[in-house]
């Protein structure tokens, strides 16, 4: 069961596009130096699932993007060891077919099972990863899972014409002191599990209350975004609501992450660093997640 991953839940891969800087007087041009490529790591453990990876290259600003490139960029033979402070699991490379080209990735080795492990809240994990003769290693911490989702329901869209557009609520504890992080994600009719435009949250403003929330649809930032509705549910919904815990460190990479997303293109952003908990040059995360699912039917 260890080695059986949800081939939907693939790294981001995302282009910016620049078309060219006209000025009224004269044209302006950059030339930017080609920077090396980067190791970029996505790594997650959850309550009660298996360590997952994928690693890749990262692209030249200006590359050129199709399946064949994207698919070229995963990073192949690499040693991946991840331990829970008492067991230490080399994980296997695993590919899965697809149209576009096989996408891999690491999760346990089954033929080794006496060292494997899967996620438990209030455990620190340490990763080291090996690629061509260079060392990457991160920490993550699941946490107990404090921070929780009492109850879920829908509403109708206030001020929408379109009557069958429903928004979800959800009523949320947070337990006294600071330092309790969130990310969420959800489902809809079978679909993948997607992260809201905005996903993470801390507790300073609702420290040690309980409070009603709206939770937005989940987005695949891969597609188009139409930003007056793809917020909402349909009536006729089956929505699934995975709801995370998170240690600090992932809770900034994915704030500064999702920022970065939201000002792409904007002359006024402020340019904004990603923080990514990898030590050695590489960027990306190492994340634990405490996870929670809840179910909300909404009827037609």
């Amino acid at each position: 069961m260890f080695c059986c991953m949800d081939p939907m839940r693939i790294i981001f891969l995302y282009l910016i596009l620049l078309t060219g800087l006209i000025s009224c007087e004269k044209s302006v041009r950059f030339d930017l130096d080609k920077q090396e490529t980067k190791l970029v790591v996505e790594g997650t453990i959850e309550t009660g699932t298996a360590p997952l990876f994928f690693l890749s290259r990262s692209l030249d600003f200006f590359s050129e993007i199709n399946p064949e490139i994207l698919t070229g960029s995963f990073v192949r033979n690499a040693v991946v060891r991840v331990s829970n402070g008492t067991k230490t699991h080399q994980l296997k490379e695993y590919g899965i077919p697809t149209p576009a080209g096989t996408i891999y990735y690491y999760s346990t080795d089954s033929s080794n099972l006496a060292t494997a492990f899967i996620g438990e809240e209030g455990t620190s994990y340490s990763l080291e990863i090996t690629v061509e003769g260079k060392i990457y290693t991160a920490n993550t911490t699941i946490p107990f899972h404090r921070k929780t989702v009492d109850s879920l329901w829908w509403r109708p869209s206030i001020n929408n014409p379109d009557t069958n557009k429903v928004v979800m609520m959800a009523r949320v504890t947070d337990p006294p002191g600071f330092g309790n992080y969130i990310r969420f994600f959800n489902s809809t009719n079978g679909g993948p599990f997607n992260p809201g435009l905005n996903s993470v949250f801390d507790d300073q403003i609702v420290d040690g209350s309980a409070y009603d929330i709206e939770v937005e649809k989940g987005i695949n930032r891969n597609e188009e975004i139409d930003f007056e509705t793809y917020s909402f549910f349909d009536r006729g919904d089956t929505v699934i609501l995975k709801f995370t815990n998170i240690d600090k460190a992932c809770f900034d990479f994915w704030r500064t992450m999702e920022y970065n997303y939201g000002s792409i293109g904007s002359p006024f952003a402020n340019p904004t660093r990603v923080l990514s908990n990898i030590k050695g040059g590489a960027l990306g995360y190492f994340g634990g997640y405490s996870v929670q699912y809840d179910t909300l039917v909404i009827p037609k």
